[in-house]
């Protein structure tokens, strides 16, 4: 299956995109000549990861009949000093919130979706190295 997106220069650093109807802007800092009228590139690379694998985490956990109250996943990186600069390194932090949640189906969730369903996650671990935890909030 292929796919393809069109990024369309808007000016200056400026770049837009639509993507499954709705709209994607990118640019730069002005101290590099952008206006700051959107996202950076690298840091898209952090949410795709999280939305990626929280999805999974999130249908998972539902069909395993675990309620959370609350789910939040956070994506920590190291960027390379040198150039091309670039992350050497992510960590995956994953936050339930709820009580007497089973911890062992929070790890089972998380394991299935890093190891078998996330493509994002798959395709970075073979750049970097990518690493999780979970943390449970009563």
């Amino acid at each position: 299956m292929k796919t393809s997106i069109d990024l369309n220069w808007t000016g200056k650093m400026s770049f837009e995109t639509e993507m499954n109807g709705h709209k994607v802007v990118l640019d730069a800092d002005p101290s590099v000549g952008g206006e700051n009228k959107g996202v950076r590139p690298k840091p898209l690379m952090l949410l795709a990861l999280a939305g990626c694998t929280g999805m999974d985490v999130a249908s998972i956990l539902k069909k395993m009949r675990v309620e959370v109250e609350d789910f939040k996943v956070t994506v920590e990186a190291n960027m390379t000093e040198e150039h091309p600069k670039h992350y050497d390194k992510m960590h995956v932090i994953y936050t339930f919130k709820g009580k007497d949640l089973p911890k062992e189906k929070l790890q089972k969730a998380v394991d299935l979706s890093e190891e078998r369903y996330c493509g994002v996650s798959e395709v970075y671990k073979k750049a970097m190295e990518v690493t999780n935890e979970i943390r449970i909030e009563e």
